[in-house]
């Protein structure tokens, strides 16, 4: 049986700030948004968020659900992967193709940068 390599990643805050985490491949983003939550890195006071709940993270332009596991990603061995941590209430729902749901809705998730 093969021995599981931790995962390396370095996770990046909007404001530019990282930190660099070793977790296990069989850690979900849920697992890992807890985590940093719980350990909360010295300079990034400013960012601290009320819970862990509304922590996400963002991988190759897609926010990873909670239940994706690192192990699923296939991230290379022995390198630090960078991941985005971002404070978000609720995630857009996965969709078979890839494309955003582009009907209308009473809500926006987005904003428009002028």
């Amino acid at each position: 049986m093969e021995t599981q390599r931790p995962v390396h990643l370095r996770l990046i805050l909007v404001s530019g700030k990282t930190q660099d985490f070793t977790f296990s491949p069989n850690d979900s983003a849920t697992d890992i948004a807890k985590h940093v939550f719980d350990n909360w890195p010295e300079g990034w006071e400013e960012e601290r968020v009320s819970s862990p709940s509304i922590l996400r993270l963002i991988f190759q332009g897609r926010f990873l659900h909670g239940n994706v596991a690192l192990g699923a990603l296939k991230l290379p061995p022995s390198r630090t992967t960078v991941m985005h941590l971002v404070a978000r209430e609720t995630l857009p729902e996965p969709n078979s193709n890839g494309q955003r749901n582009r009907e209308k809705t009473t809500e926006s998730n987005c904003c428009l940068l002028l």
